[in-house]
C-alpha cells in the first residue's frame, strides 16, 4: 500500500503529549479531527498507526495528540518522523487541484514551441509559491515557480505539464 505525507514531528509541545507537526498538507483540519488515523514513519524504518484525539493551530505549528500517549515521555520517539496518510485516505480534491505524488515524473513541454525540456523531479515549498524543479538531460535542473504565467496546463492523466519560460528563469 502506498502512503503519502502529510507531517513532520518536529518536537513535543508541553508534557501532555501534544506534537508539533509541521505539515505538508494544505487541509490539516480535514488530516488531524478527532479519530483520523495517521501512520508515523520513522527515521530507522519503523511505523505505528496513530488516531487523532485531539488539533489545534499554534504559530506555524498543526498540536497533536494521539489516543493512548497523554504524556511528553511517551511522543518523544515520534519527533524527526513523518505523518503520513494511506492511498485509500486521499481527499478527493477540486478541479485544478491535484497532489503533488500526481505531477512528479510529469513530462514538461514549452507551451510555444511544444519542446520536452525535462521531468517534473521534486515540488519545493520555500514560500510564497511552491517551486517545481525540472530535471533536464545534459542541463542544470530548472526551478519554475508555481505561477498561472509560468504553469499553463497541468495534464494529470496524461503526465504532461505546459509552461511559459518568462525572461530570466533559464
Amino acid at each position: 500500500m502506498e502512503y503519502y505525507d502529510i507531517g513532520k514531528v518536529v518536537n513535543t509541545h508541553g508534557i501532555k503529549g501534544e506534537v508539533r507537526v509541521i505539515s505538508s498538507t494544505t487541509n490539516p483540519q480535514e488530516r488531524y479531527f478527532k479519530g483520523a488515523t495517521l501512520t508515523w514513519f520513522g527515521k530507522d524504518g519503523e511505523s505505528e498507526e496513530l488516531t487523532v484525539l485531539t488539533h489545534r493551530k499554534h504559530k506555524n505549528f498543526d498540536l497533536v495528540v494521539f489516543e493512548g500517549y497523554d504524556n511528553v515521555n511517551y511522543v518523544e520517539k515520534f519527533i524527526g518522523g513523518t505523518l503520513r496518510v494511506s492511498e485509500d485516505l486521499l481527499l478527493e480534491l477540486p478541479d485544478n487541484e491535484f497532489y503533488i505524488h500526481e505531477v512528479i515524473g510529469s513530462k514538461v513541454i514549452i507551451e510555444e514551441s511544444g519542446e520536452e525540456i525535462g521531468t517534473i523531479k521534486e515540488i519545493l515549498s520555500p514560500g510564497a509559491n511552491d517551486v517545481w524543479v525540472v530535471q533536464r538531460p545534459n542541463k542544470k535542473d530548472l526551478l519554475l515557480p508555481y505561477i498561472e504565467s509560468v504553469i499553463l496546463d497541468v495534464d494529470i492523466e496524461n503526465q504532461v505539464v505546459k509552461v511559459h519560460i518568462m525572461e530570466g528563469l533559464d
